[in-house]
């Protein structure tokens, strides 16, 4: 097998079958500009695509095409333009950790319907924070860190026939042995998407017909090297060993020469694994556990959302009508009108205003929503008393800051058998405190039904243009289930599986051990949620009131 350990190899070589098979659907380079990126990009001319560039800021008029705005104004007729998207292309997208989720959304459902679309995504993120969306990553092949890698040592290997190796493609078949042994990998490795084995087949073809070469063990540990090691979420343990299994019969001379070129693919799973671990990065446990940590999102003194119909007016800037932009006329004729002497002279037949493309300014506005902070406080046991006075303190705290801050609260307890909303969303005070003192406690742990309850009043909120997070305090012993019965890990199961719907809504949550030791339950419950756990055993007032403004970004 070629070393692979040279990241710039690996990079160019997965350019090359790219070149042999779009539909591996392309490759995330993260590297900031600099020489090696910009010699490894020149090798783009080998695909037998056209280029184009695009931006996180590129619009859907671009994307899909739409009314050529500056052709019109000059022939006086609708002139349609055509869009990015409309042919195959090999699509360049500049700083890709930038891209929103609508441009996100747009390329994924591209490369989905299989169209011929390569995506090269340039990932110039700063740090671990900063990369390109998961979305485009799961769907594409190949993804490669040149950081680290010296202009000096750059080796992009033998250039082959891309074209001969095509024509060659189509007669590289794949058993179904090693789709089975190919996904019983990627599940060793921690991947859960399925997209992940077959690229892992696709690129061992592809990899057969540039090399001119059958499928064998190289070439299969080499595309399970460059598809999968990206996307290890884990390290497999050692394999158990088995029992020695008798030599299977040898074929008789009559028998069909076919069953042995299956043969030759069912390779040992620890040849495997070790071709995808010898390109993990070194790293890989300090990534997963970071990404972990991070968790949620919070979205500071309300989520600032640009758009361009409501809120505080920022200055306009140059754009493109459509989508539903607004084109700022006024900004608009006021950037034309010092050329119009100028090109009423290089246009002597046309009459009225001289408008280019490059004139135009669309406006934009910014409305921050206001946030809602739904506490969800476990009022059970003999504990609870504590654990509600400091609940009440941390909400009362909050409280007087939340008209700075634009921020609600709400409070919703659950003990005995259900849960309960104590306090809808508010900003008084007074009101607060006249319910805060009426908290009861005691009781059993519902769990699952104050999750169930917390996530209906964030999603109530969200509907009226609120931005919800919710903050779980408790000691995570959950022991009644969602149909009130007495049953621990029933209980403990009912409010994972809530957890995981609270994350698939979108909910945004923090979730706060309070108890004197960590709750193992409660950390898996955080992680089902997709949210940052915090231990604080013996937390006051205060101490919590600071934890929820840092998670919360504020």
């Amino acid at each position: 097998m070629p070393d692979l350990a040279s990241p710039a190899f690996r990079a160019a070589l997965a350019l090359d079958l790219l070149g042999v098979d779009p539909g591996l659907g392309g490759l995330v380079i993260r590297a900031r500009q600099g020489p090696v990126r910009a010699a490894l990009l020149e090798r783009l001319d080998r695909l037998p695509l056209p280029r184009h560039r695009l931006h996180p800021q590129v619009t859907d008029e671009a994307l899909y095409g739409g009314l050529d705005l500056a052709a019109t104004l000059a022939a006086g007729r609708m002139v349609q333009e055509q869009g990015l998207l409309s042919e195959p292309s090999a699509l360049v997208m500049a700083m890709a950790e930038r891209c929103s989720s609508g441009l996100t959304a747009r390329l994924a459902g591209c490369l989905d319907e299989g169209r011929g679309h390569v995506l090269i995504a340039l990932d110039e993120g700063a740090d671990a924070e900063e990369a390109c969306p998961e979305a485009l990553i799961d769907r594409v092949a190949f993804q490669v860190e040149l950081s680290q890698v010296s202009p000096l040592a750059l080796d992009f290997g033998e250039e082959r026939d891309l074209d001969a190796a095509r024509a060659r493609l189509d007669a590289m078949p794949v058993t179904v042995d090693l789709h089975r042994q190919v996904t019983e990998l990627a599940a060793a490795f921690g991947i859960a998407s399925l997209r992940a084995p077959l690229f892992t087949l696709r690129a061992a073809r592809a990899l057969a017909a540039l090399w001119e070469c059958e499928a064998d063990a190289e070439v299969v540990q080499a595309a399970c090297a460059l598809t999968l090691s990206h996307r290890a979420t884990q390290v497999p343990g050692a394999p158990e060993e088995e029992p020695a299994e008798e030599p299977p019969p040898e074929p008789s001379e009559g028998s069909d020469g076919g069953a042995k070129d299956n043969e030759m693919l069912e390779l040992p799973q620890e040849l495997l694994i070790e071709a995808v671990q010898a390109l993990l990065p070194p790293d890989l446990m300090a990534r997963i556990r970071s990404r972990t940590l991070r968790g949620g999102h919070g979205s500071g003194a309300g989520a600032a959302r640009k758009g361009n119909r409501r809120g505080r007016p920022l200055p306009s800037r140059p754009g493109r009508p459509g989508s539903g932009v607004r084109v700022d006329l006024v900004a608009t004729l006021r950037t034309a009108a010092p050329w119009q002497r100028l090109r009423a002279q290089q246009a002597p037949g046309r009459e009225g205003l001289h408008i280019r493309a490059s004139d135009i300014r669309v406006k934009r506005f910014e409305d921050k929503s206001d946030r809602l902070l739904v506490f969800l406080v476990d009022a059970s046991g003999s504990a609870a008393l504590a654990r509600l006075a400091e609940a009440k303190g941390a909400i009362e705290l909050l409280l007087g800051e939340a008209y700075a801050r634009r921020d609600h609260v709400s409070l919703v307890a659950f003990r005995g058998t259900g849960a309960e909303v104590l306090l809808p969303p508010t900003r008084s005070l007074v009101q607060t405190k006249r319910r805060l003192a009426e908290l009861p406690g005691g009781g059993g742990t519902p769990l699952a039904a104050g999750l169930q309850a917390a996530m209906g009043e964030a999603m109530a909120a969200r509907r009226r243009g609120m931005a919800p997070t919710i903050c779980l305090l408790t000691d995570g012993r959950a022991n009644i289930a969602l149909d009130g019965s007495a049953n621990r890990a029933q209980a403990a199961e009912d409010a994972r599986r809530v957890g995981r719907a609270a994350r698939l809504a979108g909910a945004e949550a923090l979730v706060l051990d309070c108890g004197i030791r960590a709750e193992p339950g409660l950390k898996a419950l955080a992680a089902a949620m997709d949210a940052p756990y915090l231990a604080l055993p013996r937390a006051d007032a205060r101490r919590l009131s600071r934890a929820v403004g840092a998670a919360l970004g504020d």
